[in-house]
């Protein structure tokens, strides 16, 4: 059955001030204290028409009466001391999106609640739990760690976990106090700061609720209560077309959410992973081998959980939930599908120092954001190569001299039978990739990939070194050798040059290149390449013809120089 928590922000705007404030003064023998908060009620302002009113309130301007959507002055009529400030709607999303990543600790499976009933400074949170609840000691545990984090952040929340969305949502802002009889008045902000609604209680725990609790208009909520309509149960016994005939659809359509007679969707605010592995540490730790060794288990869980679903990792996400809510995260991607911890192991290794600790770590998780599948490989034994077929000196093969130099963090350089036993040439050509790709970067790790092109700098482009070709490459078999031969070396753009021909079509008679004359002694072509009409853009598709030389200059160096609408550029260097 799905599980759904709810939690509820009353007060996140102006929590999110205070929290933004530095702490008071630190008592002796305190290491740590939160910002206690503005010495007086405080406020947040947004303009209407000209006009000041209040956006968010604290508690204790909220138990003086005072209430979002009321003008300034007449709050300021009711207290005179009130604390001011400018409401920054577009700081909360990003403290609630902080706070959703954050989250992820409980359930890889968090979203923003944007319901269109929150406002006035409030927010909240929607996380599918389903299945989670046994990795914190059940589903009331899983809920008060989850407040009490929050609150150790300085955020006021209330949560109720029920079996869909809709009643979570009600019970954490309406719902009455655990064990409070039928009978006890609830209202917003009344509510219990957990509550666990068990599976099969949803239509009796939402029928003592308020019409307000099913995520309706102000409008709707009041045209129901005028009629008579004030509980959720009292909609129980009409149809849902007389519902919409006369409120229109949106009071079915949330009364059919709230009992899970529709299903409503959660949108997360990043895309789930298909493999995540969680490790709560008993206490928070800034040791960098706790970190380690929790890791290396995060690892082990991973691959043996890839391998039972014939997957291999292709992209992993390594990240730390710090005991003072924020995160780390360490991200690296492989070459091909790979479920071996040794390999996954050295590549974290090589980067696992960037990540900070900060004042120590509560939970670690490692998931697998791409997996693709991998099939079983048979690994050659030794002893199947038979030993007349070994060359005498394998078994005395050394690594090379430059082990010893700075390259000796990418490990040593098997000899062949090591190389066959564990891996096949294109698993261990694929490790070596993820090796240099890690420490050097994807962007310097590349193969040439052939293009439908007949101009030179467009003809190759710079590929993943191991990845399938793109749709748009031409085939390696088919792809034909230009008949003229080609420099060594292309240049990255092609540079002007001042030439000098004795007829316009004739290769030039000397040219000058970063302020140096050349004299040429002997010249080929010339080889006429057209531009390519077909391209979708239209400025590539009418460059100008280009006619392309090989010329020789007096000291024997070859050039590769080509004329287009009268100008002479230099594209490329012959050995």
């Amino acid at each position: 059955m799905r599980r759904v928590i709810s939690v509820w922000l009353p007060r996140f705007a102006t929590d999110r001030l205070t929290r933004s404030e530095p702490a008071r003064p630190k008592p002796a023998g305190k290491l740590r204290q939160r910002p206690a908060g503005p010495a007086r009620p405080r406020v947040l302002l947004r303009q209407e028409r000209g006009c000041l009113l209040l956006a968010a309130v604290d508690d204790r301007a909220a138990a003086a009466g005072l209430a979002p959507g009321q003008p300034l002055a007449d709050a300021r009529a009711i207290l005179p001391e009130l604390e001011t400030a400018e409401h920054d709607p577009a700081a909360d999303l990003r403290a609630l999106s902080a706070l959703a990543a954050w989250c992820g600790r409980f359930t890889p499976w968090v979203a923003p609640d944007r319901s269109a009933c929150d406002g006035g400074g409030s927010a909240g949170l929607l996380l599918d739990v389903t299945g989670c609840a046994h990795l914190f000691g059940g589903e009331a545990a899983l809920l008060a760690a989850l407040v009490e984090g929050l609150a150790r952040q300085g955020f006021d929340a209330r949560a109720a976990l029920a079996e869909t969305p809709g009643l979570a949502w009600a019970v954490a802002r309406f719902g009455s106090p655990e064990g409070a009889g039928p009978g006890a008045e609830r209202g917003p902000g009344q509510g219990a700061a957990t509550r666990v609604v068990p599976l099969g209680a949803a239509k009796a725990t939402l029928a003592g609720l308020p019409v307000a609790a099913l995520r309706l208009a102000p409008g709707q909520v009041e045209l129901l209560e005028r009629l008579g309509l004030r509980r959720v149960g009292d909609l129980y016994d009409l149809p849902a077309g007389s519902l919409a005939r006369r409120f229109g659809p949106m009071v079915a359509h949330r009364l059919a959410q709230a009992l899970g007679r529709t299903r409503e969707a959660i949108s997360p605010l990043t895309p789930v992973p298909p493999f995540v592995e969680r490790l709560a540490l008993p206490e928070p730790s800034d040791a960098p081998e706790a970190i380690a060794l929790g890791l290396e288990s995060l690892i082990l869980a991973l691959c043996r959980r890839l391998e039972e679903r014939g997957q291999g990792a292709r992209r992993l996400v390594f990240t730390l939930y710090r005991a003072d809510g924020s995160l780390g995260r360490l991200k690296l991607g492989t070459s091909r599908p790979s479920r071996e911890p040794q390999h996954l192991k050295r590549l974290f290794a090589q980067r696992l120092e960037q990540v900070d600790p900060g004042f120590g770590v509560e939970v670690m998780t490692l998931a697998a954001t791409l997996a693709e599948p991998l099939t079983a490989l048979q690994s050659v034994l030794p002893c199947a190569l038979g030993a007349s077929a070994r060359p005498a000196a394998a078994a005395e093969r050394k690594a090379p001299a430059f082990e010893a130099g700075p390259a000796r963090a990418l490990g040593p350089v098997p000899a062949t039978e090591a190389l066959l036993s564990e891996a096949p040439p294109s698993e261990a050509l694929g490790e070596v990739v993820d090796r240099l790709v890690n420490r050097l970067g994807a962007a310097r790790v590349t193969r040439p990939e052939p293009r439908e092109s007949h101009l030179p700098e467009r003809a190759l482009a710079a590929a993943p070194p191991l990845e399938a070709p793109a749709p748009a490459t031409v085939p390696t078999a088919a792809w034909r050798r230009p008949q003229q031969p080609r420099p060594l070396r292309l240049l990255p753009r092609a540079q002007p040059i001042e030439a000098m021909a004795l007829l316009p079509d004739h290769p030039p008679a000397q040219f000058r290149w970063r302020r140096l004359l050349h004299r040429v002694a002997a010249a080929e072509g010339p080889e006429r390449l057209s531009p390519e009409w077909w391209h979708p853009e239209p400025a590539k598709a009418a460059e100008p013809v280009r006619d392309y030389f090989r010329v020789e200059d007096d000291d024997g160096r070859r050039y590769w120089v080509y004329r287009a609408e009268g100008r002479w550029y230099l594209h490329g260097l012959f050995a």
